[in-house]
């Protein structure tokens, strides 16, 4: 560790206050992503602005056929909420099978949402089920957020508060994930919404992506045999020790087949 200036807000207008006024400062929520940078020294803000004390970043609100998580709830909140369980089942279960129980204590949606890893499961949920992210200062659509790898649409100085959910008619998601790290190999959400159907996937490439042909394919007819025969293509897919770009490409399909037998 080095030393930083400590800031611990009470309030949304307080913390954007912050980091507004110094664009290197870096806002903390869980700490599952920035604690490891700090103690590496991978990231040296001048300033860590500590977002637990703000209450209203928290809870989980139903309003009609829309669901709003806000950014510093849990993801062991969002996997026992009533709410998402009843009105986005494959969203509490995708919360409840993020890393470990220590990491669930911990990491938050909005840290997750915010940091944009190609292996984090959130991203996929909020991309495939044509989520809004809101910020406190505008609205960002899920298909202009995520513009690459740790890259979203957030500005300088702008903080991410709450993801508002469509609740869909149906969605389902599926994962294989490495033994190890936990961390996602190649994962698939698919959901079927009144704007469509939508088919992400995740952990296999250098950012979250729609799988157009899927969402053809699913269109036509719901079920795991029509997107059985769609190959992913490999090219640009990631391989590493833990899987080539070929057995990521394959695991697209399989973890697809699996994804919509979830949702029925």
């Amino acid at each position: 560790m080095y030393d930083f200036a400590y800031h611990k807000p009470a309030t949304i207008a307080d913390a954007v206050k912050i980091l507004s006024a110094d664009p290197d400062a870096r806002a903390i929520a869980g700490g599952q992503t920035l604690l490891p940078a700090l103690k590496h020294r991978l990231n040296r803000p001048p300033a860590v602005v500590d977002l637990s004390g703000i209450a209203e970043l928290r809870g989980v609100k139903r309003d009609g056929n829309k669901l709003t998580i806000g950014a510093l709830t849990r993801h062991v909140d969002v996997a026992n909420s009533p709410e998402v369980q009843a009105a986005i089942p494959a969203l509490a279960k995708m919360a409840g099978s993020i890393g470990d129980i220590q990491v669930r204590n911990r990491g938050t949606m909005g840290g997750s949402v915010a940091n944009n890893d190609p292996a984090a499961d959130y991203p996929a949920a909020v991309l495939g089920l044509n989520a809004t992210v809101v910020t406190d200062k505008r609205r960002i659509a899920a298909d202009d957020f995520f513009q690459g790898m740790f890259t979203t649409a957030l500005e300088p100085g702008e903080l991410l508060v709450a993801v508002e959910f469509p609740i869909p008619e149906k969605a389902g998601y599926a994962k294989m994930r490495n033994p190890a790290s936990r961390y996602v190999m190649a994962g698939v959400f698919v959901a079927k919404t009144a704007g469509g159907v939508r088919v992400v996937v995740n952990g296999a490439g250098p950012g979250v992506f729609r799988q157009s042909e899927m969402e053809k394919a699913l269109t036509a007819n719901w079920s795991a045999d029509a997107v059985a025969g769609v190959k992913q293509s490999a090219e640009g897919l990631n391989g590493d020790i833990h899987g080539s770009a070929e057995y990521r490409a394959h695991l697209v399909t399989v973890m697809a087949k699996r994804a919509v037998a979830e949702a029925g």
